[in-house]
């Protein structure tokens, strides 16, 4: 048998340099092979199943003690699901806007104003300077914005995009309007009890960009949310008004639409709202950070393209994100000090991340 020096130093290189390549090979392999484990180990029926499970036992508290799961979710969640939010928005935005320029500018735009002017709403109607006629006017007003700046966005989005043609999104979008002078609070109440059912969205759409076997599954899991409000509905349409007449339970109650549909259960109203807020909850700040590969380390920011590539803005988005975790903790001691009135202030501001969601979901279909 020859030794490497009787070969040649050339050829002992390269018996080496493939002795080293093999041992990268079966490491490569190996990790691959861990890999598949790791995914075999959750596979998409133990997802489904996860997911049914969530949904039953969320719509099973709503009904049984919505004032409760309302106050413990908002206290929570909703800072922590806002701040988780931001990253994913953030780690979906480009690197280089290029032909979207003018598509996240006017998102932008719409976003801050339709924000600002809702918060200026929001005080009007608290300091009681208007009445019934002013606050309808305000409200279809505000409304039509809101539905012009949504139709204008869907037509750019679409405009980006040979194979799309979504001028369908004016004609649309000015019936809408037409029929929310008609009754404009019944277009607020829709968002109220829409806005949680579109984070099932976003979480559809990142499963299919980063775990498509699990896709189906969740269809089928998602197949019993009309089930179970079914079911809610039908357990407490004739149920009595939820007692109460403290701050909190006031606020809880008309922001489910009390006030607007009177002639409909309150109880039934509470349970329904906290039900999808509870869902909507669950998806942002478990689901989509597990699709996305970001749930065992969320505070780690090198991932996102922003902080890691050239041309991008580090220390601004780790700036923003560390503000936001402790905006999370100031909302918290909030909520202590004073739960009514920060749950106000919270579901005020909170506008500008429902107003958000419109874009990157629109940039995802």
């Amino acid at each position: 048998m020859q030794s490497a020096a009787d070969i040649g130093p050339g050829r002992a290189r390269g018996a080496t340099l493939t002795e080293a390549r093999g041992a990268e090979a079966t490491a490569t392999w190996g990790a691959e092979a861990m890999t598949a484990r790791g995914v075999a180990a959750s596979p998409p029926a133990s997802f489904a199943l996860v997911c049914a499970c969530v949904l039953a036992a969320s719509a099973a508290l709503a009904g049984w003690a919505p004032l409760g799961l309302s106050v413990a979710t908002v206290f929570l969640f909703a800072g922590p699901h806002n701040w988780v939010e931001l990253r994913y928005f953030i780690t979906r935005l480009p690197t280089r806007l290029g032909r979207s320029r003018d598509f996240f500018a006017v998102a932008a735009a719409g976003v801050v104003t339709l924000t600002a002017s809702y918060g200026a709403l929001a005080l009007v109607a608290n300091s009681g300077a208007w009445g019934v006629d002013e606050w309808y006017a305000a409200s279809a007003v505000w409304n039509s914005l809101l539905v012009a700046w949504v139709a204008a966005l869907v037509v750019m989005r679409g405009r980006l995009s040979p194979r799309r043609d979504w001028a369908w999104a004016l004609p649309a979008g000015s019936a809408l309007i037409a029929l929310n002078w008609l009754a404009p609070q019944m277009l607020g109440l829709s968002l109220v009890y829409l806005h949680p059912l579109v984070a099932l969205w976003f979480l559809d759409r990142q499963l299919k960009r980063t775990r498509r076997e699990w896709r189906r599954a969740y269809h089928a899991a998602l197949a019993l949310l009309p089930l179970a409000l079914g079911l809610l509905w039908w357990r407490l349409s004739s149920a009595p008004p939820l007692p109460g007449d403290d701050a909190i339970t006031l606020r809880i109650v008309q922001h489910a639409g009390a006030g607007i549909l009177p002639n409909v259960s309150s109880h039934l109203l509470v349970s329904t709202h906290v039900f999808l807020e509870t869902l909507h909850y669950g998806v942002w700040l478990v689901a989509i950070p597990l699709a996305a590969g970001t749930w065992f380390a969320p505070w780690r920011f090198r991932p996102i393209p922003l902080v890691r590539r050239e041309g991008g803005w580090p220390r601004t988005i780790r700036t923003l994100l560390v503000a936001g975790a402790a905006a999370v903790v100031a909302l918290w001691l909030c909520f202590l000090a004073d739960y009514p009135t920060t749950r106000d202030v919270y579901f005020t501001v909170a506008m500008a991340h429902v107003l958000a969601e419109v874009p990157f979901l629109l940039r995802m279909i």
